[in-house]
């Protein structure tokens, strides 16, 4: 009876978390339409998500593409299709690996910052303090966050597609001997538009996962500084799990045929 109360209780917790995190999403998405509107507030959420993420989100990328070059010239070179590496390139670092390399990496920073940060403000009360000046706090502090993910994550994808097909391509050209113009070539004739898309649309959607996932485990924190550790870790570790699951589901629904 014991092992069954227990499963009880956990299944009783998760269903109170899942009702509090569906409240929590309409009421975001609801206050990201609805005026008024703090652009200052969103511009610097650009600028923290978009512009300082970006060294770390270049440097995951490039290094992916160069190792993508390195390992599938081992596998092809047994088969004689050396050629195929840049098109393999294109499409791994297009399709999965700028997208979830971005994501998880601006899951580590921006997510776990924003639920810092909320969460201080939290157990400081000073989200209590805007609420007491007739500030909405959803649209003060939450919407600008979950706006300028979901604008900057495909600006940071897109740019690391770039930097990706670019680590493939010195490693191909430096290291590999192939013709440089031949590997570019290769690169253009193989590249189709739904890869692109695909990533740019994944990307949207995890800036969404993490700033949703940052803002609702700082937003609800209480229990001090522990309580913000915890928040802060929740939120990371949540929305990398997320990452992982939609950009399965993602990728069954642009490429099952």
């Amino acid at each position: 009876m014991e092992f069954i109360s227990l499963l009880g209780r956990v299944f009783i917790h998760f269903l109170r978390a899942s009702g509090q995190l569906g409240i929590f999403t309409v009421k975001a998405i609801y206050n990201c339409f609805t005026p008024p509107f703090y652009f200052k507030k969103i511009a610097e959420q650009l600028i923290e998500i978009g512009f300082y993420s970006l060294p770390v989100v270049a440097l995951t990328t490039f290094f992916a593409g160069a190792v993508i070059a390195l390992q599938t010239y081992t596998g092809f070179a047994r088969f004689s299709a050396e050629g195929a590496v840049a098109m393999v390139v294109l499409i791994a670092v297009t399709r999965e690996l700028a997208p979830v390399m971005a994501g998880l990496m601006v899951a580590g920073r921006i997510g776990a910052a924003m639920a810092a940060e909320l969460g201080t403000m939290r157990v400081t009360e000073q989200i209590d303090a805007l609420s007491t000046l007739s500030t909405n706090p959803f649209k003060y502090l939450i919407s600008p966050r979950i706006l300028a993910g979901i604008v900057m994550m495909p600006v940071l994808v897109l740019i690391g597609d770039v930097i990706g097909i670019c680590g493939g391509y010195i490693i191909g050209v430096y290291k590999l001997d192939f013709n440089a113009s031949s590997y570019l070539v290769n690169t253009w004739n193989f590249m189709e538009p739904m890869d692109v898309i695909s990533g740019l649309v994944k990307a949207s959607v995890f800036g969404f996962i993490i700033t949703l996932l940052g803002c609702y485990n700082g937003y609800n924190s209480k229990g001090g500084a522990q309580g913000v550790g915890s928040a802060t870790t929740n939120a990371v570790v949540s929305a990398s799990i997320l990452i992982l699951i939609f950009n399965y589901i993602l990728t069954e629904i642009f490429f099952n045929s």
